[in-house]
This record gives structure tokens, sequence and C-alpha cells, in this order.
């Protein structure tokens, strides 16, 4: 397999030349492990020592579809990955729970399909955090609904004009997984040599989309509830290899999606508001009470839909008080690292 048949572009992000080993794309993580896939075929991987000792941050590690300077051993049976070359893409997220920084999910995708689920998934509020992820990664969105055969047609279409009333423009295909309706437009979208991901919560048809895509049952699904909500079957993230040459990258659900120093995908994700923004008399208006005001007035006629405001401030406000928190974590990491040096200096 060529390395265009894994994705390798050979952008300007791309530029460079690994130092030592050979170029390969890391094709699944699940723990700290790796495998990695070159011309020859998929091998286990692990960091060096000089590798880990080198990262900074979480950010620095590599990640499901990252392209590495790979050095094999023992006839090809295994490697070790010495580099990340720069990414022209990426997936990430705040780390869950209470830890301040950032989760790398996955890089250099070309299209996400976010997917969620028409029976008991459906939420806008979620969509449009999956979308600031998206936008600040660079990464083209496609919106996938599913299980459309659990409601009726007018259902469907309410659920396809709320999205459409919260400002999100980008491309909707609906899904049966019972019936197939749906997957040759998903088939339509993906092209040879290019990278796409699947993003959505745990049991809305990722699985089986995937088997539909392969045309096999490669991998295995889980059974469903009472409530027609699947099971989580997905335990890590992992890059297949489509008959048509496309490359989808499958990961298990997401239930936490924070929202960390993503100031340009809020501009992309709410550019409806970010335009309305443009048009207040004053430029420092802070849409409360000042005159002229064009979000108030957008809002107070129904052209902007309040809800959808409101989840653009709360997100606003996430992102920038988990900044903030950030940069003082890194502060701190920075300061006990030439604590660190200066005791081991002076023991020298």
């Amino acid at each position: 397999m060529e390395l265009t048949e894994l994705g390798w572009d050979g952008g300007p992000a791309h530029q460079g030349t690994c130092g030592m080993g050979q170029l390969a794309r890391v094709t699944a993580v699940d723990r700290g492990r790796y495998v990695v896939h070159d011309e020859r075929g998929e091998v286990p991987a692990e960091l060096t020592g000089k590798f880990l000792y080198a990262a900074a941050s979480a950010v620095d590690m590599p990640c499901v579809g990252d392209w590495v300077c790979a050095e094999y051993h023992d006839a090809a049976s295994h490697a070790s990955i010495h580099d990340v070359v720069p990414r022209r893409s990426f997936l990430r997220r705040k780390s869950p729970g209470k830890n301040i920084d950032f989760q790398m999910i996955a890089a250099n995708i070309d299209v996400a399909f976010i997917v969620q689920s028409c029976h008991f998934d459906f939420n806008v509020r979620r969509l449009e955090r999956y979308l600031v992820m998206v936008n600040e990664g660079q990464i083209e969105p496609v919106l996938l609904l599913t299980k459309t055969d659990m409601v009726s047609a007018d259902e469907l279409e309410r659920m396809i004009g709320n999205i459409r009333a919260a400002g999100i423009t980008a491309r909707i295909i609906a899904l049966s997984n019972l019936t197939g309706e749906g997957v040759a437009q998903v088939r339509e979208v993906m092209e040879a040599g290019k990278t796409y991901c699947l993003l959505g919560s745990s049991g809305v048809g990722k699985t089986t989309l995937i088997n539909q895509l392969l045309g096999q049952d490669a991998l295995e699904t889980g059974t469903v509830s009472g409530t027609g909500e699947g099971r989580h079957t997905t335990t890590r993230r992992h890059l297949v290899v489509l008959e048509n040459g496309g490359l989808l990258i499958d990961m298990p659900g997401m239930r936490e999606l924070g929202i960390l120093s993503a100031s340009e995908g809020l501009d992309d994700s709410f550019a409806d508001i970010t335009a309305l923004a443009a048009s207040c008399r004053f430029a420092d208006c802070s849409h409360d009470n000042e005159p002229g005001c064009a979000i108030r007035k957008a809002i107070a006629s129904g052209e902007l839909d309040a809800a959808h405001y409101q989840s653009y401030l709360k997100l606003k406000a996430e992102s920038a008080f988990n900044e903030m928190s950030y940069v003082d974590k890194r502060k701190k990491d920075k300061a006990f690292g030439k604590m660190v040096k200066t005791v081991l200096k002076h023991k020298k």
C-alpha cells in the first residue's frame, strides 16, 4: 500500500523528512499502546524514552491519524515512534473530569461525520459543541441523522428545521440503519485517500454504519435497549480502509465535550451571531442594554433564536474559563520543571 493510499498528501503542513526511521501513520491507540501502518502493513509500536521526555503536554502525544517517524525492529515486527509530523487538522477536547488539559482525539482529518440518533440522542446544543470542536480543528463537518425509521417524516423535518434555526449550515444526511437509506449518500461524500471520522454518543449507530460502508459485519455491534438506544461497543480509536479507498476513523462515544481554548471554532460555529455583532452601533457592545444592539434586535424579532445565543454565551464563557485555568496550570508545570532541574543540577 502506498502512503498516498493511507492519506499522505505531501501538502505544506507535511513538509520535511524523518531524521530517524521512516514515515508511518498511527491507525490505532489503546491505553498508551499504538499501531502504525506504512507501505508494508501494520505493526505494534511504542514511544521512545527520548520522545516521552521531550513531550511538554498531552497535545504532543501521538493520536489516531497522526503521521509519525518510526524506526522498525526485528524484521519490521514492531516499531519505535521518534517524532510526530506537524498536523494539518485535529480533533481535541478538554480532558474529561476536573483536570484542565487538552486530550487529543484524532488528527489529519478531512471530514468529520457528526452522528446523532433521531430517536433518543437528538440535541442541538450538543451538536453545537461538536461543531465548535470540528471547526476549531479546521475540519469540514457533515451531519448524519440516524434511525430515521423510528420517527415520522414530520418529526424529522422538525429536527432539521431546529438545526437550521441554530444557524448551522453544514450538509445533513438522513440515515436509516434498518433500511440502509442514506448510506449511498455517505459513500458519495467519501473519496479515496481522504480521511473521515465518526463523532457521536454511544449507541447512535456509528458501528452499524461502518459495517454497511465495509459491506460486511467486520465490527461488533451491541444490542439495542428497550428505548431504542444502542449500547457502547467501540472501545478504542482506530482507522479502517474502505473498499473505495476512503479512510475512516471510528472511536468510542464521548460523554464529555469540554471546550478549551476554542475561540476560532466558536466564531466559525456561530457565524450568524458573529455577523450580527458586527452590525451593532458600538464596536464594544456587550449586547446587554446598549442602544443599537443588533443581537437584541434580532432576538426580539425572532431572527435569532434566544436558546442558540445563550448556548454561544455558555460555550464562550466555558472556553475562556478553561483557557485561563490551562494557562495557570502550564505556568505551574514550568515552574516545577525549573525547580527539578535546579535541584538535579546542584546534586551533581
